[in-house]
């Protein structure tokens, strides 16, 4: 009887990890079965995104201001739509502004970047191997290549005229239509169902539901409590473009790990070759190790306590797999995705299959 409850725990632990990489798993089929079709399906999964969202600020009002459905939905859009004119008023020209200049003077950043490491070098000689006079030249201009690269490649991808604007407004249209009528098209989903299995079909659309909502509602509070915590504390420590970088570190925090690691380490090298110097660096450095902290052990228990629980690995995963099949614009629906897919393996394979809760 003790062995057996010993093994109690390492059997739950492994029920509980179970979902996360038999979804990591099915995921990565997934993705690379519909990669013929990606774009399309990302575009629909966007639209789901923005439906699962206007759904829960329709429902806010509904609830708290006791708005009829509808008059609640047309709030909903007619809040949500001032609310991103007024953002795109208060900080694209500043962004943008600060975005030019900081390209403009990326010539004068390298010069500086070549300073910075001919004096470290000075200081400590075992480095001349690796980033002495004879490699500098090849060190800077390959990395200020990949960041005019990055921005010359970056802008035609996004702001496509003519695709990139039908893109959006498909996304549009589709999120409107989903968070308007979601029951059609769960009686949809339900009736192609084999009657057997409606009742689970409905349960496990309403786990996505209840997932998917809990995770765009904490991914914003993230994004902007991170966005603006980071622009506040690099404008007192007079760090230039600060605007830029919080706003960056914002939309940066919904990729795992990784959008930490470069909202932090990117500030930290224009400010290297600026006036800021390495005592600059180590101070930009200093707040984003903060931020991030401030992140892990208070912004991110909130999420879980709203029921979003993806363990590290898997969403480290998640995004390279689907980075690497989708491409750039698949890092903001990894995790998403992987949470979809946890939600589809606890529901039918480990509750409905195996019969374990």
């Amino acid at each position: 009887m003790s062995a057996r409850a010993s093994g109690a725990p390492v059997e739950s632990r492994l029920v509980q990890l179970a979902p996360g990489l038999a979804g990591l798993i099915i995921l990565a089929i997934l993705v690379v079965l519909a990669k013929s079709v990606a774009s399309i399906l990302l575009l629909f999964f966007l639209a789901v995104l923005l439906a699962v969202y206007l759904a829960a600020v329709r429902d806010l009002f509904h609830t708290r201001a006791k708005l009829p459905a509808r008059l609640a939905f047309i709030a909903a859009v007619a809040c949500s739509f001032a609310l991103a004119w007024i953002l795109w008023v208060l900080l694209v020209p500043p962004v943008v502004e600060q975005t030019r200049l900081l390209i403009s003077r990326l010539p004068d950043i390298a010069a500086n970047w070549k300073l910075q490491l001919a004096a470290l070098v000075t200081r400590y000689p075992f480095l001349d191997p690796y980033i002495g006079t004879d490699h500098q030249t090849e060190l800077i201009q390959s990395a200020l290549g990949e960041a005019q690269g990055f921005v010359s490649g970056l802008l035609p991808k996004v702001f496509d005229i003519v695709h990139g604007a039908i893109e959006v407004v498909s996304v549009g249209v589709m999120g409107l239509y989903l968070a308007l009528h979601p029951h059609e098209y769960e009686a949809m989903v339900v009736a192609v169902t084999p009657p057997a299995y409606r009742d689970a079909t409905r349960d496990v659309l309403a786990s996505l539901s209840k997932t998917l909502r809990s995770w765009v509602l904490s991914q914003l509070l993230a994004m902007t409590v991170l966005g603006a915590l980071t622009a506040v504390l690099f404008y007192f420590a007079k760090v230039p473009y600060w605007l830029t970088f919080g706003i960056f570190a914002g939309v940066a925090a919904i990729v795992p790990f990784f959008g930490t690691l470069v909202s932090t380490v990117l500030p930290a090298l224009f400010v290297l070759g600026g006036e800021g110097g390495m005592a600059g660096a180590v101070v930009v450095t200093l707040i984003g190790v903060v931020v991030h902290l401030i992140e892990g052990n208070l912004v991110a228990p909130l999420i879980m306590q709203r029921g979003v629980h993806l363990p590290p690995v898997f969403s480290i995963m998640a995004v390279l797999i689907v980075g690497k099949v989708l491409g750039p614009v698949g890092l903001l629906v990894a995790v998403p995705l992987l949470a979809v897919t946890m939600v589809l393996v606890r529901t039918i394979l480990i509750q409905r299959v195996y019969g374990d809760t």
